[in-house]
Formats: C-alpha cells, sequence, structure tokens
C-alpha cells in the first residue's frame, strides 16, 4: 500500500510497465466483452424466479404489504473475478460462469438483516451462496437503503401527525399535509439516519409540492424514529419551526393558538413564472436571438465509431461497459491499439457533505450509492441530454421493484467535437507568409448516462480522444439542497430567494481506476518539478534557473494521472478523525494507490449512507496493510470535487459551467509519438509559389467538404421507466 496526501501540487502520478508479459495486442472480439455485459431482463427474471421459488428464503413481493418480511431488493451481474476473466480474455481459458449478484431483506426474521448472494450460473440458476465483506461481517438491517414501501409508510406516519398542525400550516404558507387534494405539502428526507450506529431516524424537510419543491421549504423540519420493522412503533421525536425545537406536533400546535409563536408566513406562489421554474422570463440586453435552434453536432459522413453489444470501438480504442444499478458507469478491458491499459475504470461514490443552522442541514451527509445512484438514470433528452446524433441505449435495473425495470435512452454515445484542435502549427516566413499550416480537428468520443438523485442531477462523462487520453469527468446540476431561511443560517449558506438558504456543501467523487499497463506488474511513482541554480557553461560566471524534474522521465511504459493543482477542483478532504464517520468513503486523499485484492471490489456500498460510523467497506482498511506496491497489480483510487457555496444564479437549477470535475488518464513515453498521427482527419496546406502565395497545396484524406447537416425530426420525450 502507498498513499499520496497533496495540496494541489504540481504532481504527476505515474504507472510504469513492470515485468509481467504484455496480454496478446489484438482487440478481443465483441463477444468476450458480454462477461461484463449487464443482466438483460430475462436474466434478470430467471434470477427472481429462481429465489422466489426457494422456500427458505421465504421470500414476499417488495411492493405492499408489511414492512417486516423478506423481499429481494437488488439484482444485478457479480462481474467474474479479474484473475479469472484476464485467465479467458488472454489465455484461452474456460469463459468465467455468469452469475448475479442478489440483495435480500430478511425482515421477517428475529433478528433482521440483509444478505448478498451470488446466483448462478445464468441464464438458468440453480443455486445460490451467500457472499462476504471483507471481515465477515453482517450487514445490519437498520443500514438498509430505503424502499418505496418504507417511504408510503412514512409518509402515513408523518400524514397523522401533522393532523394538529393543520391551521399553522394552512395559515402560514397556504398548504398542509393530511387530508390534502391541491395545495399540498410533501418532504424530503435526509441522511445518515441518526447519530449511531443502528439508529434510523430520519430528519424529514417539509415544502410546498410545486414545481421545484426542493426549493420551497415551509420552516418545519420533523425528526421521526423509524428503526422499527412495525411502523406503528414509529414516533415523532423532534421539530424544529422556524429557530425553535419543539418535542411534540402538540407542543407547536398550542404555541400556536396561544400566540406566542413566531410565525413565518410565506406568499402565495404563482400560477405562472415560479421561480423555481424553467419557464423563460425576462429577456437579454443585447437582444440577439434565443427563439431559434443554436449550433448542433451532426455527422456528415456517418458514425466514426462502431458499437457491438457492450464493446465500443473508436480510432485507436476499444472497450467494454455496464451501467451498474448500484453505483453507475463501469468500464472494463480498456485497450488502445489492442493493448490493454486499464482493467476497470468505473465510479465508485458521490457524496455531499453539508452545512446549516437548522437540524436537517447539519445533518446532511448524503453518499449517494445509497440512494440507488446508478438506478436513477432516467430517459436522456435528445438534442438537449445529448446530441441528436447520439446512439441512445436502453437499462433495465432490479432495485427495489418486483421485477426488471427498463429505462430508455438511459445512456447515450456520441463523438463531440471539442471546439478546439487536438493539434496545430503555423509556420511563419516572418515576412507576411508562411511555409505551412497545419492542423487536426479536435473530436472526442463521449459515454454519458445521467443520475438524478432526487434534488441534485449528475452527468457522468468517460471520453476518449484520438491521441490516446481518457478523461473521466462528472457535471453537477439540478437542484440546490435548500433549508428555510433564518438570520443564523446566513453562517452556512446564501439567502437565494426570500426564505430559502442555499446550504454550503462540498461534492466529492471517487472513481476506481485499475490500470494494467503492458500486464499487471505495475509500480507507483511521482514526479515533481523544481527550480535549480546552474552555472551557464557557454557564459563563465554567469548563472541561470532552469526547470527540472525531480525524476527523470525515460522511455517506457507508462501513463500518468495529473493531479489536481487548483481549489476547486478537489473540494474540502477531511482529515482522519474529522467528522461522524471512520471512514465509509475515501474522503480523505486526492489520490491512494493500493495492490488489486478480490475482496476489495469497491470502496464504499449502499450501506454506508445509513451506517457510515461502523461502515461495511472501510476504505481505510484498504490502506492499512502496508503492502510493497512495486511490480504488483495496482489501482489508483482518485477523489475529485469541489466547494459549492450557493447562490442566487444557482435559481432554478445549478448551472453545469464551473461545475465540472474529473481526470484524465494520458500516455507518458508510452508511444513512440503522438498515436493520432494515424487519424486520417489532418489538413495541411503549403504555398506553391512564394513568395506570390497565390497558389496553395491543401492536402486532406477527408472529402473537401462535409455536405450538409441532416436535419432529424421534431423533438420527442416519453419519459416513463
Amino acid at each position: 500500500m502507498w498513499l499520496l496526501r497533496l495540496a494541489w501540487a504540481l504532481a504527476v502520478l505515474g504507472i510504469t510497465a513492470g515485468s509481467s508479459p504484455s496480454p496478446n495486442p489484438t482487440a478481443p472480439p465483441p463477444d468476450q466483452a458480454s462477461i461484463f455485459a449487464d443482466l438483460t431482463p430475462a436474466e434478470l427474471r430467471a434470477v427472481r424466479t429462481f429465489l422466489m421459488s426457494r422456500p427458505e428464503l421465504g421470500l414476499s413481493p417488495s411492493h405492499g404489504g408489511p414492512l417486516a418480511k423478506n423481499t429481494l431488493f437488488l439484482v444485478e451481474l457479480l462481474p467474474p473475478k479479474k484473475r479469472l476473466a484476464l485467465r479467458y480474455l488472454d489465455q484461452g481459458g474456460p469463459r468465467p460462469q455468469r452469475q448475479a449478484r442478489a440483495v435480500v431483506f430478511f425482515g421477517a426474521q428475529a433478528e433482521p438483516n440483509v444478505t448478498e448472494f451470488a446466483v448462478g450460473p445464468l441464464p438458468r440458476p440453480s443455486s445460490y451462496r451467500p457472499l462476504r465483506f471483507k471481515g465477515g461481517r453482517a450487514v445490519p438491517f437498520a443500514a438498509r437503503p430505503m424502499t418505496l414501501l418504507e417511504y408510503e409508510l412514512l409518509h402515513r406516519t408523518l400524514a397523522e401527525a401533522m393532523e394538529p398542525l393543520y391551521r399553522l400550516l394552512r395559515d402560514s404558507t397556504g398548504f398542509w399535509y393530511h387530508n390534502c387534494s391541491r395545495h399540498c405539502l410533501t418532504f424530503s428526507d435526509i441522511a445518515p439516519r441518526g447519530l449511531a450506529s443502528g439508529e434510523r431516524r430520519s430528519w424529514l424537510i417539509l415544502q410546498r409540492f410545486v414545481e421545484g419543491f426542493f426549493l420551497h421549504p415551509v420552516g418545519l423540519e420533523v425528526l421521526v424514529d423509524h428503526r422499527d420493522p412495525d411502523p406503528r412503533r414509529w414516533a415523532v421525536q423532534r421539530l424544529w419551526y422556524n429557530g425553535q425545537y419543539f418535542s411534540s406536533p402538540q407542543e407547536l400546535a398550542e404555541r400556536y393558538e396561544r400566540g406566542t409563536l413566531a410565525v413565518a408566513r410565506l406568499a402565495e406562489p404563482p400560477f405562472q413564472q415560479l421561480f423555481s421554474s424553467y419557464e423563460p422570463r425576462g429577456r437579454f440586453a443585447t437582444g440577439t436571438p434565443t427563439e431559434v435552434h443554436g449550433a448542433k453536432v451532426c455527422e456528415p459522413q456517418g458514425r466514426r465509431y462502431r458499437l457491438r453489444g457492450n464493446r465500443l470501438e473508436y480510432g485507436g480504442w476499444s472497450l467494454a461497459f455496464r451501467l451498474r444499478s448500484s453505483a453507475g458507469l463501469q468500464l472494463f478491458d480498456l485497450r488502445f491499439n489492442g493493448e490493454r491499459l486499464a482493467y476497470e475504470v468505473s465510479v465508485q461514490e458521490a457524496i455531499a457533505f453539508y452545512g446549516g443552522h437548522t437540524p436537517a442541514a447539519m445533518q446532511t451527509k448524503y453518499m449517494d450509492a445509497g440512494w440507488g445512484m446508478g438506478s436513477v438514470t432516467y430517459e436522456l433528452a435528445r438534442g438537449i441530454d445529448c446530441p441528436d446524433t447520439a446512439t441512445y441505449l436502453d437499462a433495465h435495473h432490479f432495485y427495489d421493484a418486483d421485477g426488471p425495470v427498463r429505462f430508455s435512452h438511459a445512456i447515450c454515445i456520441f463523438e463531440l467535437p471539442t471546439g478546439v484542435p487536438l493539434r496545430r502549427h503555423f509556420d511563419s516566413d516572418f515576412r507576411g507568409g508562411f511555409h505551412f499550416y497545419a492542423g487536426l480537428e479536435g473530436q472526442a468520443l463521449v459515454l454519458r448516462t445521467t443520475s438524478t438523485v432526487y434534488n441534485y442531477d449528475y452527468i457522468w462523462d468517460f471520453l476518449l480522444y484520438p491521441n490516446g487520453v481518457m478523461e473521466a469527468k462528472v457535471h453537477a446540476t439540478g437542484y440546490i439542497h435548500a433549508t428555510f431561511y433564518t438570520p443564523q443560517g446566513r453562517r452556512y449558506g446564501s439567502r437565494v430567494h426570500s426564505h430559502v438558504l442555499g446550504n454550503l456543501h462540498t461534492h466529492l467523487v471517487h472513481y476506481k481506476v485499475d490500470l494494467d499497463i503492458a500486464g499487471t506488474g505495475n509500480s507507483f511513482e511521482t514526479m515533481d518539478v523544481r527550480f535549480e541554480n546552474i552555472s551557464n557553461p557557454w557564459s563563465p560566471g554567469a548563472r541561470e534557473q532552469a526547470v527540472a524534474s525531480a525524476q527523470g522521465a525515460p522511455r517506457g511504459g507508462r501513463w500518468v494521472l495529473p493531479l489536481p493543482q487548483h481549489p476547486h477542483n478537489v473540494g474540502l478532504l477531511l482529515a482522519p478523525g474529522n467528522g461522524p464517520d471512520p471512514a465509509p468513503v475515501p474522503r480523505r486523499y486526492h489520490l491512494a494507490v493500493t495492490r488489486h485484492h478480490e475482496n476489495e471490489p469497491t470502496s464504499s456500498s449502499i450501506y454506508a449512507q445509513n451506517d457510515p460510523w461502523e461502515p461495511l467497506v472501510s476504505f481505510e482498511g484498504f490502506l492499512r496493510n502496508n503492502e510493497t506496491i512495486e511490480d504488483q497489480d495496482l489501482v489508483a483510487w482518485v477523489t475529485v470535487g469541489f466547494l459549492h457555496v450557493p447562490h442566487a444564479e444557482d435559481i432554478p437549477n445549478t448551472a453545469t459551467p464551473g461545475n465540472a470535475v474529473g481526470f484524465f488518464l494520458r500516455p507518458f513515453n508510452f508511444f513512440d509519438e503522438d498515436p493520432s498521427v494515424a487519424s486520417r482527419s489532418p489538413v495541411i496546406v503549403r504555398p506553391l509559389d512564394p513568395p506570390t502565395f497565390s497558389q496553395l497545396e491543401i492536402q486532406r484524406w477527408t472529402p473537401a467538404s462535409p455536405g450538409p447537416c441532416i436535419a432529424p425530426g421534431p423533438f420527442t420525450y416519453n419519459g416513463t421507466y
């Protein structure tokens, strides 16, 4: 193990090739990529049918009925172990058996728990076995993610509890909670759910149920204890209203009736041009047109990438991909010109830690894998979320459901003009002419999905560039997490509307990068640069400053991860011991490098959100084994992020410019030259008759004109799943 904790240093992480033999540098046939493909709807149904038929499991349908029952919560692919996959891909070994990961909530037992199973072989499963977390710990029932059924029961509990507050809510907001058909209140719940392991107490923020309700808190927050599997034992423990705490709804109602309560009265929201809506309002001062279409992406000679199943190819690149219901996009077997560069590159976790004056705000520490981050991949709008020309793919998730659910157009793939040349040069003759001009268009292939985790929308991208560079990037947009404005709250955010406080928070996103450069035997090193004083060899006595690297850069198999150089790109990383959790996610390191272990497949889990105090997956444990990382199979764990201080311009939504972070994977003396020289897209211009320049030779290997862009049909959108 080796970890690196650097604050925005000009440093470079290098993964160098070791002595392990290089795999056969030929792109695998597309059917080999299918060992990493997501489960098909038929496979998902087969797993459910098989497990439901096992009497010893005693499974019931997920929806309806009591909470104290055994249910199948999640089914997704259980990827093959790396050694088995590589034996199949590189050595002609047997094809790994296809298996599913199944998560079962055992709520009907005397000691409720959560158990994960490996189910297989697919497509006709006949056996299952329990999966163990590192250390053999069981999953506490209180750590399970929320379900639709639990939310329905929570709604009923809250509706009953809010009945004494009908007059207060009606008079102060024009909305209420119980017996409501219009002018209704809703709620947003926050997490972690309590202050210690085993608790399940959630603060609920009440909001007016209008378009963009996240920006309409009414000043009331309610703490509900819902740990018991029997909802009849659930109870409201505390309330916060307009800066004051109350022990019960009755106490708050009595204070209002006596006239001793400081009431926050809200104006009636308008029916049109609500501040939280997307409806246009106002005008640009220049008067330039916005009621016509802007620039569009087109493919004048057709697509330049190839998609075969879950195998994607573009220029020198080839990879397999999947969309995990639990955590999102995952790339496997990433190759350039047939040579593997990475076995896996994947999203692991997205977290957001908040500050605030209200109890809900100060408690909010979101860990989005616990909210089904990979399963909320709703339809991408053609021409907005992705270009009209993109390839759109459906996803099928089995998450808190009684069967696979189809999410149409959940993934898109497209070639993107970057708007800047990949490289170019104008060779001037310094007499008003030139010797030559050469340039290569800038393009990249984009693999994209989104996660709408309640208020926030994450746009997840992997970009492949022709020069062997890969970029992982995430944009944050959607509604800010807002609470009710009080003067005391201004220390923790900005007043973005009359009664709305945008709470200060930091976003941190974690990636796994399992690099295999010319084999699995890799080493880790850093390279820094410094100034040094040297004697000028051609002018005795003169001294100069020269830039030198702290370590040389010899030629060899090497890829680099440039570390963040600006504090905006890393957010607030916490020192060990800070915060309510020992280490549920790797939020303390910009970069950590560990040896690959089959029992360390992920850095977080779907259980970290509701039990961050005793996490089932402790990333700190990955780092404390003091293993050597020289000439070993290495995994780089990368954390990127940014600090978000909300402001009025976050209304109605946070905009993507300035709110994107990521990292690059770049070759470093790996190729003999820039591999994009293989592209047939450059243009070279040479004068034939200098100095008159009346005749030019234009060299290009593509058609002289791209031709017209074909207009697509009218915009359509379905949105169902």
